[in-house]
């Protein structure tokens, strides 16, 4: 097993549409607007080329992606980092890649390169599970927000990944 952290190159375009594209299946089927969800190759080369786009690599296939925005959609919101377009191949998913991939990006790249103490994120009520699996990960709900744009209810989360306790982690929590 060889896995590899990255941040995303243009020639990763292809992968992430379709680790992205799979792993938001639900997200379709449940009818939110999450431009993720209908990720082009368009889409990600913008996201890649605006925000900071990271993978996990597995025997050199992308498995796993999160997006530490820079764009700035969340600063009406709230000042602190901001992390969307999270998505594990379905092939790939319910075997710890997808948690090892956020503690890497929390740890490393928010906390490590960018010395914030806390991030957040956000998700919608409706989602039969990824409000759970959040709070599991330390998110806390901070915020509710509805859009009128037929998403109901979302969630922004924060998570103080300073005080963190990464090392007593299970690995195949997420």
């Amino acid at each position: 097993m060889s896995e590899v952290f990255r941040r995303a190159v243009a020639e990763d375009a292809q992968r992430l549409v379709d680790v992205t594209y799979g792993a938001y299946e639900l997200i379709r089927e449940l009818g939110l607007h999450w431009p993720a969800a209908h990720a082009d190759i368009p889409m990600v080369l913008q996201n890649i080329e605006a925000n900071e786009c990271y993978v996990l690599e597995e025997n050199g296939i992308v498995v796993a992606t999160v997006t530490y925005s820079t764009s700035g959609e969340a600063k009406a919101i709230t000042e602190l980092p901001f992390i969307k377009w999270f998505a594990v191949d379905p092939e790939y998913s319910n075997k710890g890649y997808g948690g090892r991939l956020l503690d890497w990006v929390e740890r490393e790249i928010i906390l490590g390169t960018h010395g914030h103490d806390e991030v957040t994120l956000a998700t919608a009520k409706k989602h039969p599970w990824l409000v759970e699996m959040y709070e599991r990960r330390g998110y806390e709900r901070i915020l509710e927000i509805d859009a009128k744009n037929g998403d109901g209810i979302m969630y922004l989360f924060r998570k103080n990944i300073a005080d963190y306790a990464y090392a007593d982690r299970v690995a195949n929590q997420v």
